[in-house]
């Protein structure tokens, strides 16, 4: 890994085109952004190419953000508006901007990239540090999906097509895993592998406890879809990848 992370040129280069940048993809969440944010500011870890900072920016809200790499940064800038967002270069663990914010969010399993518990809660705590009293901070992550993993076994597919085949292998003792990618490109096959931690929703909410923040929803998706296992079909929805949503408060009152 080198000092932009596992995001280099050349992964920043194709970042736009896996379908999430789509209005029906990007278009809820940033309405439930603008919501949470009120008329205060927002900063965004990881904030990448700008799929969501750029369309809340153009809805009047004011945006920063903190990303680790620096061609994730560039393509940002060159996007229209892109320039005018203040982007803090570092890691979202511990990285500070001046000022406090009415809601700091952290989406697209991007909490995953940190591949330690430590990592991971300094994170929370980091966004705890940015909130005025009463601020949100929002996580979108994916539920492990561990159920449709053999006994056994460590390896589970996520794609497959003519030209791309994504693996996801599983150390269930340290919740670490890594996804391999392999494409077929120009008749040559090229792999590309990032490390990742998963965490389970208690483990989260637990993480927020640490940092000083409550837990005040948890959906399955940007239109507050409902969390719940409950049923057998919406369980394994949830198991092969639909993300929840935890949105998690600071205090109102200081203590």
């Amino acid at each position: 890994m080198h000092d932009d992370g596992h995001f280099d040129e050349k992964v920043a280069a194709t970042y736009d085109d896996d379908g999430m940048s789509a209005p029906e993809v990007v278009d809820p969440a940033v309405d439930l952004l603008a919501k949470l944010a009120g008329d205060g500011r927002v900063l965004e870890f990881a904030i990448g190419t700008g799929r969501l900072a750029l369309p809340l920016a153009r809805r009047g809200v004011q945006v920063e953000g903190i990303e680790l790499s620096r061609p994730m940064v560039a393509r940002l800038r060159a996007k229209k508006g892109g320039a005018e967002i203040p982007v803090a270069i570092g890691d979202m663990a511990t990285t500070r901007v001046a000022g406090r914010f009415s809601l700091v969010y952290l989406v697209f399993n991007t909490i995953n990239n940190l591949t330690s518990q430590d990592a991971q809660v300094a994170c929370f705590g980091n966004a705890a540090a940015h909130l005025e009293r009463g601020g949100y901070f929002l996580i979108e992550v994916g539920v492990p999906p561990l159920q449709r993993l053999p006994v056994g076994e460590t390896i589970l597919a996520f794609d497959h097509s003519e030209t791309h085949w994504g693996l996801d292998e599983f150390d269930v003792v340290s919740q670490n895993f890594s996804s391999h990618h392999i494409w077929l490109r120009n008749g040559r096959f090229e792999r590309f592998s990032v490390p990742f931690r998963y965490a389970w929703p208690a483990e989260f909410d637990l993480m927020a406890r640490l940092a000083g923040l409550t837990l005040q929803h948890r959906w399955s998706g940007w239109k507050k879809e409902p969390f719940h296992a409950g049923q057998r079909q919406a369980h394994l929805r949830l198991a092969e990848g639909r993300r929840l949503g935890g949105v998690f408060r600071g205090p109102l009152n200081p203590t």
